[in-house]
């Protein structure tokens, strides 16, 4: 793709990943207090792991060609990016599953964190990557 600094792609995610890592682990105790799919999960699996390397690469090489075609050079650019997109997709989809699926709103909020830390880490990094 034109426009696109793949080295850049691969820093995002690396530090995206980092990022949502050390989210987590601030809000582990009260992830595992909210979810019973982390309760039963003392650490993440090998291919957990990779399995969500490749999903933050997958969302950074697309966020990558947003901020190629829109032009987006500068902070409040990257910033303004991450915050529509993280209000009109993960907050979104996750308000839907506590109101339909009985989602613990406490929970949808640690996962919309975490999902504001990725955007916001990833459009800054493209953007700013010249």
């Amino acid at each position: 793709m034109l426009g696109i600094n793949y080295l850049a792609v691969v820093v995002a995610t690396v530090v995206a990943f980092v990022g949502s890592a050390v989210w987590y682990m601030v809000f582990g105790k009260q992830r595992t207090a909210l979810s019973s799919a982390a309760a039963s999960q003392t650490r993440p699996s090998p291919r957990m792991v990779l399995i969500e390397l490749v999903r933050t690469l997958v969302l950074a090489a697309i966020l990558s060609g947003l901020v190629a075609r829109l032009g987006i050079a500068d902070w409040s650019g990257a910033v303004g990016l991450a915050l529509a997109l993280w209000i009109g997709f993960p907050v979104i989809l996750l308000s839907g599953s506590v109101m339909y699926e009985n989602v613990p709103w406490k929970l949808a909020a640690i996962h919309a964190g975490d999902w504001l830390v990725k955007l916001l880490i990833i459009t800054l990094i493209l953007s700013l990557w010249h």
